[in-house]
């Protein structure tokens, strides 16, 4: 309710400026309790504990600024970054615009963050007992950096020790010639360094976009199996701009937010059927609701991440998306998540 009053002074200052401001508000603000999520809403994935499915996807909070704070608002996980090995502005504002018309986002942020290091000592700080769920670990390649496997590795061995899980990112659409690592030779190098860089077992994901043709789907899919990532996470904001009302439609970005759902929950079912229901999947894009995760998790996601819908409905979203989920297993006769995932496949 206080979010739906806040939300058109929010909407007076421009996109980011509101996004510093939310991240302000969750450090000073006291957060209250959400109580205890239905135990149907529990699973082990990647040998990981999730309370429930519902995460926030990296790009809000790049720089571990508020991931505890994070998990209190009844997020089941949270995602930091993207973060590389060095510091780096982004591109120039104005970057990031609310398309409120079609519920969306545009953004075209160039992976703006202050720095892995910056990061880690924020992420040293935590409390183990703060830690109510994973804390994934988003890295990626610095815009100038003249070997961008190198800053793969470099983000594997100096984060590892932090993360819960990391995540390589190869299809943000910011970062020029970043979404050609997704090509089958260049994914595979990749891969295999980022593999042999680690020294512990911390789970390795890979975050794809959406904009796939199915040879691509299916030569990801292989590599990733071959290379032992444990999930890929499906998808990335899209260069496509499908019928959109907004006067920033024109916006050069990924486009991310209610009209990226189909497209999100096409690429999920693509993924599952090109690995044969064998490679973990999280859903990522357009996921708005209760029904919207559910329908990611009967095609095949074993978790679901959120992000542009908070900007339109506020802090509140996880746990409203958590208590109607669990209504909706225990209306299907579930009796835990992990029996409705891929049903529909």
């Amino acid at each position: 309710m206080f979010y739906q009053f806040a939300r058109p002074f929010l909407f007076k200052a421009d996109a980011e400026s509101a996004h510093n401001l939310s991240l302000t508000a969750l450090k000073l603000l006291p957060i209250p309790s959400v109580g205890a999520d239905s135990p149907s809403l529990a699973q082990t994935f990647a040998g990981l504990h999730f309370a429930n499915p519902i995460g926030l996807a990296p790009g809000y909070d790049k720089n571990a600024e508020v991931p505890v704070e994070i998990l209190k608002l009844g997020f089941g996980f949270t995602e930091v970054g993207t973060l590389t090995p060095l510091p780096q502005e982004g591109n120039p504002k104005p970057r990031l615009f609310r398309l409120v018309e079609d519920e969306a986002v545009i953004n075209r942020m160039g992976f703006n963050n202050a720095g892995q290091q910056a990061a880690s000592a924020l992420l040293r700080n935590i409390p183990e007992q703060a830690r109510t769920g994973p804390i994934g670990i988003n890295i990626g390649a610095n815009k100038d950096s003249a070997d961008r496997v190198a800053d793969y590795v470099i983000g594997v061995r100096d984060m590892e020790a932090l993360a819960d899980y990391l995540t390589v990112n190869i299809s943000s659409p910011n970062t020029p010639g970043l979404r050609a690592l997704q090509d089958k030779a260049a994914l595979d190098d990749l891969l295999a360094q980022v593999m042999a860089a680690r020294t512990r077992d911390t789970p390795v994901f890979l975050k794809v976009a959406p904009d796939l043709q199915p040879a691509d789907i299916d030569d990801i899919v292989g590599v990733a199996m071959a290379r032992g990532i444990a999930a890929l996470i499906v998808s990335n904001t899209t260069i496509s701009r499908p019928a959109l009302l907004s006067r920033h439609a024109g916006e050069a970005g990924g486009l991310s937010g209610a009209p990226l759902r189909d497209m999100a929950q096409q690429r999920i079912i693509d993924f599952r059927k090109a690995s044969g229901g064998q490679m973990p999947l999280i859903g990522v894009g357009g996921i708005a609701s209760a029904q919207d995760a559910y329908a990611r998790i009967r095609a095949g996601a074993s978790l679901v991440q959120i992000y542009s819908a908070l900007v339109y409905q506020g802090p509140g979203l996880a746990r409203k998306i958590n208590k109607q989920l669990a209504r909706l297993l225990q209306a299907d006769g579930f009796t835990n998540i992990t029996e409705a995932i891929g049903v529909d496949g």
